[in-house]
Protein backbone atom coordinates (compact mmCIF):
# COMPACT_ATOMS: atom_id res chain seq x y z
CA UNK A 1 0.00 0.00 0.00
CA UNK A 2 1.33 3.38 -1.17
CA UNK A 3 0.65 5.83 1.35
CA UNK A 4 0.95 9.89 0.91
CA UNK A 5 3.82 10.36 2.92
CA UNK A 6 5.65 8.35 0.58
CA UNK A 7 8.67 9.92 -0.85
CA UNK A 8 8.09 9.30 -3.78
CA UNK A 9 5.32 11.24 -4.57
CA UNK A 10 7.26 14.41 -3.18
CA UNK A 11 9.29 13.83 -5.94
CA UNK A 12 6.79 14.19 -8.72
CA UNK A 13 7.46 17.02 -10.92
CA UNK A 14 4.25 19.35 -10.37
CA UNK A 15 2.83 20.53 -13.51
CA UNK A 16 -0.90 22.50 -13.98
CA UNK A 17 -2.70 22.37 -17.31
CA UNK A 18 -5.03 25.75 -16.33
CA UNK A 19 -8.30 23.72 -15.96
CA UNK A 20 -10.52 25.96 -13.89
CA UNK A 21 -12.29 24.90 -10.92
CA UNK A 22 -16.35 24.09 -11.27
CA UNK A 23 -18.81 24.59 -8.74
CA UNK A 24 -20.45 21.16 -9.21
CA UNK A 25 -23.47 22.47 -7.39
CA UNK A 26 -24.24 24.16 -11.14
CA UNK A 27 -23.67 21.24 -12.60
CA UNK A 28 -26.87 19.63 -13.65
CA UNK A 29 -27.15 15.30 -12.33
CA UNK A 30 -24.41 15.47 -9.86
CA UNK A 31 -25.65 15.49 -6.05
CA UNK A 32 -23.26 17.61 -3.48
CA UNK A 33 -24.39 17.21 0.20
CA UNK A 34 -23.41 20.17 2.57
CA UNK A 35 -22.08 18.54 5.61
CA UNK A 36 -18.70 20.03 4.91
CA UNK A 37 -19.81 23.09 3.69
CA UNK A 38 -17.80 25.96 4.02
CA UNK A 39 -18.90 29.67 4.06
CA UNK A 40 -16.88 30.65 0.63
CA UNK A 41 -18.09 27.29 -1.41
CA UNK A 42 -14.51 26.06 -1.56
CA UNK A 43 -15.86 22.40 -0.59
CA UNK A 44 -18.10 21.92 -4.00
CA UNK A 45 -15.69 22.72 -6.47
CA UNK A 46 -13.78 20.40 -8.73
CA UNK A 47 -11.44 20.95 -11.92
CA UNK A 48 -13.66 20.40 -14.90
CA UNK A 49 -11.77 16.93 -16.16
CA UNK A 50 -12.53 15.62 -12.59
CA UNK A 51 -16.51 16.63 -13.45
CA UNK A 52 -16.08 15.48 -16.60
CA UNK A 53 -14.57 11.64 -15.27
CA UNK A 54 -17.37 11.70 -12.38
CA UNK A 55 -20.64 12.32 -15.09
CA UNK A 56 -19.10 9.38 -17.13
CA UNK A 57 -18.79 7.24 -13.57
CA UNK A 58 -21.98 8.03 -13.25
CA UNK A 59 -23.45 6.46 -16.33
CA UNK A 60 -21.59 3.33 -15.19
CA UNK A 61 -23.43 3.20 -11.55
CA UNK A 62 -26.07 0.48 -10.85
CA UNK A 63 -29.74 1.61 -12.09
CA UNK A 64 -31.06 3.74 -9.01
CA UNK A 65 -27.99 4.49 -7.64
CA UNK A 66 -25.41 8.17 -7.59
CA UNK A 67 -22.85 9.74 -6.59
CA UNK A 68 -23.00 12.25 -3.27
CA UNK A 69 -20.32 14.22 -3.37
CA UNK A 70 -19.05 15.35 0.25
CA UNK A 71 -16.11 17.52 -0.57
CA UNK A 72 -13.69 18.26 -3.29
CA UNK A 73 -11.11 21.64 -3.27
CA UNK A 74 -9.73 21.93 0.43
CA UNK A 75 -7.56 25.09 0.91
CA UNK A 76 -3.99 24.54 2.26
CA UNK A 77 -4.32 26.00 5.14
CA UNK A 78 -7.41 23.98 6.12
CA UNK A 79 -5.18 20.75 5.39
CA UNK A 80 -2.35 21.93 7.38
CA UNK A 81 -4.64 22.18 10.46
CA UNK A 82 -6.29 19.15 9.77
CA UNK A 83 -2.99 17.09 8.98
CA UNK A 84 -1.61 18.70 12.45
CA UNK A 85 -4.27 17.80 14.42
CA UNK A 86 -4.81 14.21 13.00
CA UNK A 87 -1.60 14.08 14.09
CA UNK A 88 -1.53 15.14 17.71
CA UNK A 89 -4.43 13.07 18.46
CA UNK A 90 -2.29 9.96 16.90
CA UNK A 91 0.40 11.71 19.64
CA UNK A 92 -2.05 11.47 22.49
CA UNK A 93 -3.23 8.15 21.73
CA UNK A 94 0.30 6.47 21.13
CA UNK A 95 2.87 8.43 23.02
CA UNK A 96 5.78 6.25 21.95
CA UNK A 97 5.78 6.68 18.49
CA UNK A 98 8.20 9.11 17.33
CA UNK A 99 7.88 11.76 15.09
CA UNK A 100 8.66 9.59 11.58
CA UNK A 101 6.00 6.89 12.71
CA UNK A 102 3.43 9.68 13.57
CA UNK A 103 3.87 11.18 9.91
CA UNK A 104 3.28 7.97 8.47
CA UNK A 105 0.47 6.97 10.48
CA UNK A 106 -1.38 10.57 9.83
CA UNK A 107 -1.26 10.27 6.74
CA UNK A 108 -3.55 7.36 6.26
CA UNK A 109 -5.75 9.54 7.24
CA UNK A 110 -4.89 13.33 6.32
CA UNK A 111 -2.33 13.98 3.33
CA UNK A 112 0.48 15.93 3.90
CA UNK A 113 -0.11 19.27 3.03
CA UNK A 114 3.26 19.83 1.05
CA UNK A 115 1.56 16.64 -1.38
CA UNK A 116 -2.43 17.82 -0.55
CA UNK A 117 -4.37 16.24 -3.12
CA UNK A 118 -7.52 17.99 -2.23
CA UNK A 119 -6.23 21.53 -2.34
CA UNK A 120 -5.36 20.77 -6.29
CA UNK A 121 -9.29 20.42 -7.20
CA UNK A 122 -8.51 17.33 -8.56
CA UNK A 123 -9.99 15.01 -5.17
CA UNK A 124 -12.98 14.28 -4.20
CA UNK A 125 -14.65 12.80 -1.34
CA UNK A 126 -18.05 11.26 -2.36
CA UNK A 127 -20.46 8.13 -1.24
CA UNK A 128 -23.22 6.86 -2.98
CA UNK A 129 -27.13 7.36 -2.73
CA UNK A 130 -29.92 6.61 -4.45
CA UNK A 131 -32.02 8.56 -6.96
CA UNK A 132 -33.94 10.16 -3.79
CA UNK A 133 -31.21 11.00 -1.69
CA UNK A 134 -30.94 8.36 0.44
CA UNK A 135 -27.30 7.73 1.81
CA UNK A 136 -25.75 4.15 1.65
CA UNK A 137 -23.63 2.45 4.01
CA UNK A 138 -20.31 1.43 2.97
CA UNK A 139 -19.60 0.35 6.04
CA UNK A 140 -18.04 3.66 7.82
CA UNK A 141 -19.36 7.15 7.45
CA UNK A 142 -17.12 9.35 4.91
CA UNK A 143 -14.19 10.27 7.57
CA UNK A 144 -14.02 7.95 9.47
CA UNK A 145 -10.45 7.77 10.95
CA UNK A 146 -8.08 4.16 10.60
CA UNK A 147 -8.15 4.64 14.48
CA UNK A 148 -12.45 4.70 15.42
CA UNK A 149 -13.47 2.21 12.78
CA UNK A 150 -10.20 -0.06 13.54
CA UNK A 151 -9.14 0.13 9.65
CA UNK A 152 -12.31 -0.62 8.07
CA UNK A 153 -12.29 2.88 6.64
CA UNK A 154 -9.55 1.09 3.98
CA UNK A 155 -11.51 0.59 1.01
CA UNK A 156 -10.27 -3.28 1.22
CA UNK A 157 -11.54 -3.97 4.94
CA UNK A 158 -12.83 -7.35 5.04
CA UNK A 159 -14.67 -7.20 8.42
CA UNK A 160 -17.82 -4.86 7.02
CA UNK A 161 -21.22 -5.78 6.06
CA UNK A 162 -21.65 -7.57 2.64
CA UNK A 163 -23.64 -4.98 1.83
CA UNK A 164 -21.17 -2.32 1.99
CA UNK A 165 -18.79 -4.20 0.32
CA UNK A 166 -20.65 -4.41 -2.76
CA UNK A 167 -21.75 -0.50 -2.70
CA UNK A 168 -18.00 0.07 -2.13
CA UNK A 169 -17.33 -2.37 -5.24
CA UNK A 170 -19.68 -0.49 -7.81
CA UNK A 171 -18.42 2.69 -6.37
CA UNK A 172 -14.92 1.91 -7.39
CA UNK A 173 -15.65 0.18 -10.84
CA UNK A 174 -17.59 3.13 -11.98
CA UNK A 175 -14.82 5.31 -10.84
CA UNK A 176 -11.89 3.42 -11.79
CA UNK A 177 -13.59 3.30 -15.45
CA UNK A 178 -13.31 6.52 -15.55
CA UNK A 179 -9.87 6.82 -14.95
CA UNK A 180 -9.72 7.96 -11.19
CA UNK A 181 -7.51 6.37 -8.70
CA UNK A 182 -8.48 5.59 -4.89
CA UNK A 183 -6.20 6.00 -1.45
CA UNK A 184 -6.26 2.97 -0.54
CA UNK A 185 -7.32 3.77 3.27
CA UNK A 186 -10.24 5.84 2.52
CA UNK A 187 -12.67 4.05 0.48
CA UNK A 188 -14.90 7.41 -0.42
CA UNK A 189 -11.15 9.39 -1.66
CA UNK A 190 -10.94 9.78 -5.47
CA UNK A 191 -8.47 11.55 -7.95
CA UNK A 192 -7.45 12.70 -11.41
CA UNK A 193 -4.37 14.65 -12.01
CA UNK A 194 -3.04 14.97 -8.48
CA UNK A 195 0.76 13.90 -7.20
CA UNK A 196 -0.95 10.31 -6.30
CA UNK A 197 -2.79 9.75 -9.29
CA UNK A 198 0.12 10.68 -10.80
CA UNK A 199 2.45 8.38 -9.31
CA UNK A 200 0.01 5.59 -9.44
CA UNK A 201 -0.74 6.26 -12.87
CA UNK A 202 2.30 6.62 -13.90
CA UNK A 203 2.36 10.01 -15.63
CA UNK A 204 5.30 11.32 -14.57
CA UNK A 205 3.98 14.77 -13.64
CA UNK A 206 0.43 16.16 -12.06
CA UNK A 207 -2.11 17.32 -14.64
CA UNK A 208 -3.35 19.85 -11.47
CA UNK A 209 -1.27 21.82 -8.88
CA UNK A 210 -2.23 23.56 -5.81
CA UNK A 211 -5.07 26.24 -6.54
CA UNK A 212 -4.90 29.20 -4.06
CA UNK A 213 -8.32 30.32 -4.06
Amino acid sequence: MILLSDRRIAELPVTDNGEALVDVRTVDGLRVDDRLADPGGAYAHLREGVVDRLLTAQRRLPDGLRFLIVEGYRPLTLQASYFAEYRERLRAAYPEWDGARLHVEASKYISPPEVAPHSTGGTVDLTLCTEDGVELDLGTPINATPLESADRCFTAAPDVPEAAKRARSALGAALTSAGMINYPTEWWHWSFGDRYWALQAGAGHTWYGPVDR
